[in-house]
């Protein structure tokens, strides 16, 4: 199979978090996200740097990340060749002024939304010094328990790839394709890509408090286009769920679904059929078979 997209859509209980806090509204009153329906919600920005906190682990781990690395979000270059984040979240660089100074990112998510109106509660803190009688006071917010709506998705055809435009007295007479890494260094990205969204904890204001992202259930999807309609899977009702699966089927994409609770396939199981899947096929390439190798400097020079 020629792969185009992966998607990953997946149900992870929170209890007890503040995966995402607010500002504090009302003085020492720290608040959590909720939207105007009552359910909390985890922003895109947050799952994007949970999921890349998990990437930059996993490549550590690696014998063959090479000299790779994950740049921290407020640091990031253009070495795509190098630089996970740089790759696949992309960058803007609005004082290049040119397409050296931008690039849309391969992988995209959703927030993450509780798929109930959540109960909020409030803890009291108190910080108690015996050098200070005017001991500090102060509230947080906290959701009691969420079962949390999570997606992401990977467009293969940017992996590892640059698109460049050419113009002819300022009209656009096409485009082709720079492969800046080797295909097997294309697959290891998207791996680590599929294995990251099984392991998200990384959230706000948890550093004492072991809130997890894992999965309970999942649907990971292999397509053969570029379509995220799977993402509603797990909000869809029994009708359009079998529908969903169906399309999928018709047009030849291959999925694994997962389920710690109610499933014949754990969860675990289903990412490891995924990932022996992708392993054992092709990601789609748009640049030509034995395309010359560029850094992104050669590619964008100045």
């Amino acid at each position: 199979m020629n792969i185009k997209g992966i998607l990953i859509t997946l149900l992870a209980p929170m209890e007890n978090h503040i995966a995402n806090g607010g500002e504090k509204l009302l003085g020492n009153a720290s608040s959590i996200k909720r939207r105007p329906d009552g359910k909390v919600y985890i922003s895109g920005q947050m799952q994007r740097h949970v999921l890349f906190s998990a990437i930059d682990r996993l490549n550590q781990d690696d014998s063959q990340k090479g000299e790779t690395y994950v740049s921290n979000g407020d640091g990031i270059g253009n070495a795509i060749e190098v630089d996970l984040r740089a790759d696949l979240g992309g960058f803007m660089h609005p004082s290049k002024g040119d397409y050296s100074g931008r690039r849309i990112a391969p992988i995209s998510v959703t927030p993450a939304i509780a798929l109930e109106p959540s109960e909020i509660g409030r803890d009291l803190m108190l910080r108690l010094s015996t050098l200070d009688r005017n001991n500090a006071v102060a509230t947080r917010e906290f959701s009691q328990g969420d079962m949390m709506h999570m997606n992401f998705f990977l467009d293969v055809n940017t992996v590892g790839v640059s698109k460049v435009f050419h113009y002819n007295e300022n009209f656009s007479i096409g485009s082709s394709y720079i492969q800046h890494v080797s295909n097997e260094e294309r697959k290891r990205r998207a791996k680590l890509y599929v294995e990251a969204t099984k392991m998200m904890n990384d959230y706000a204001n948890q550093a004492r408090n072991a809130v997890s992202g894992e999965p309970q259930q999942v649907l990971i999807v292999f397509d053969t286009k570029m379509s995220r309609k799977a993402s509603r899977y797990f909000v869809a009702g029994e009708t359009e769920k079998l529908n969903i699966l169906k399309e999928l089927e018709e047009r030849e994409a291959q999925y694994f679904l997962g389920d710690d609770i109610n499933g014949n396939v754990s969860v675990a199981a289903a990412y490891k059929e995924a990932e022996d899947f992708l392993e054992n096929n092709t990601l789609y390439n748009p640049c030509e078979e034995n395309a010359e190798i560029k850094t992104f400097a050669e590619t964008f020079p100045g």
